[in-house]
């Protein structure tokens, strides 16, 4: 079952993420971060037990980021990812989103999701809001793809 997270989730979401995070996977969000972008998100539950989860946070102009994105590790590889992503797609069309963008480390499943690569720069000065607070930041290794919609 696909649905939008409630607070009674959020434990769950930090708990994947968090984990992820420590392999290097993907980069930590703060609780306060996860409670501010709970709008933002779909999860991917089973069973009563969250499984997946992944945000759309509206940047600027029709453009929207796909961001916190995890499933749980004995989730992978079942199309959980790739369906809550079509799913932030169709939300973000039904808003006018004409382009989404996401700044990974597995580009494979977000080129398979019709995602290209693209230099960090073409992005608007706005997206970089954010990474300000971030430990990698001003040497941000993550990759900048892109999908027009």
């Amino acid at each position: 079952m696909y649905r939008k997270p409630t607070f009674d989730d959020v434990e769950a979401i930090y708990q994947m993420v968090y984990d992820y995070a420590q392999e290097g996977a993907m980069l930590a969000r703060s609780r306060n971060a996860l409670y501010e972008t709970l709008r933002d998100m779909i999860v991917a539950e089973e069973d009563g037990r969250v499984v997946g989860v992944g945000g759309l946070h509206f940047i600027w102009d029709k453009l929207a980021e796909v961001r916190t994105m995890a499933v749980a590790s004995d989730h992978t590889r079942r199309g959980v990812g790739a369906e809550i992503v079509r799913r932030l797609i169709d939300e973000g069309r039904c808003h006018g989103v004409t382009r989404v963008f996401t700044l990974t480390y597995q580009v494979d499943f977000f080129g398979a999701m019709g995602f290209r690569k693209i230099a960090k720069e073409e992005l608007p000065p706005k997206v970089w809001k954010d990474c300000i607070d971030c430990p990698k930041f001003p040497n941000c290794d993550e990759v900048a793809m892109i999908r027009e919609l």
